[in-house]
């Protein structure tokens, strides 16, 4: 087992600490003004702003700083002028890594995103150097504890999703883009518990890391996930679920 959905639940559950001290408030005030800026200001007819403002609630981000945040997307207020860079390279053992990134200065984010890179093992490559490993596709996480696998097959299979997949103790959702809304509905209205869910890129493979090297890619994600420019890590590392369970205690 990948251990790939492990790390995606913890990493939902720190999000909720981290909105605490405001730092999930920075990455998706960033995330509603870019997808207001591209998509406009409705959440009718804006999924990637339907998703962003779905996520400000989840961490309870106050009213208020989400329609600040999307009126400065749209220019109807003033504000940080952030532009999507996306960053590759890899980490111990060969691990691919896939980073997405807002910022406002791309100078500053590139060069401190080398560093964690470099610090812990790894190193950012060129453009299109592992993009070509990934896959675009919506990405959930359901505990098996939640919902029995019959149930589940049935009700994300009717809703639209391509895949059920076990890993570990969690269940893996796997849909295309354009179905992920509606696989997520499904879920919420059927009162299934979701431990992590978002759009991203999934691996087409995985590679097998354990002890040293399984703790130094963990060390890496986490370092970049923690960074205020960056949204979103996608890598293809396989760990078992007792060792990322360990590194994250």
């Amino acid at each position: 087992m990948s251990g790939h959905s492990k790390w995606h639940s913890i990493k939902h559950k720190k999000a909720a600490q981290d909105a605490k001290r405001g730092k999930m408030f920075t990455k998706i005030i960033g995330e509603l003004v870019v997808a207001a800026r591209i998509g406009g200001g409705e959440p009718d007819t804006n999924p990637r702003l339907r998703k962003a403002i779905a996520d400000a609630k989840g961490v309870n981000m106050p009213a208020d700083n989400i329609k600040r945040a999307i009126m400065k997307g749209t220019g109807q207020l003033e504000g940080t002028t952030y532009e999507e860079f996306s960053y590759e390279g890899y980490g111990a053992g060969g691990v691919a890594i896939l980073v997405e990134t807002l910022s406002d200065n791309k100078n500053r984010t590139v060069s401190e995103v080398r560093h964690i890179f470099t610090k812990n093992g790894g190193n950012m490559g060129e453009s299109g150097c592992v993009a070509w490993m990934f896959n675009r596709k919506g990405y959930i996480v359901v505990e098996k504890a939640k919902a029995s696998e019959d149930k589940l097959l049935d009700l994300i299979l009717e809703a639209g999703a391509e895949d059920l997949r076990e890993d570990g103790s969690n269940y893996e959702i796997i849909t295309a883009p354009d179905d992920f809304e509606a696989v997520v509905n499904a879920l919420q209205e059927n009162n299934i518990e979701i431990a992590a869910s978002n759009l991203g890129y999934i691996p087409q493979n995985y590679v097998k890391l354990e002890g040293k090297q399984a703790q130094q890619l963990l060390r890496l994600m986490e370092e970049l996930e923690d960074h205020d420019d960056v949204q979103d890590v996608w890598a293809n590392f396989d760990i078992d679920e007792e060792e990322i369970a360990e590194y994250s205690n």
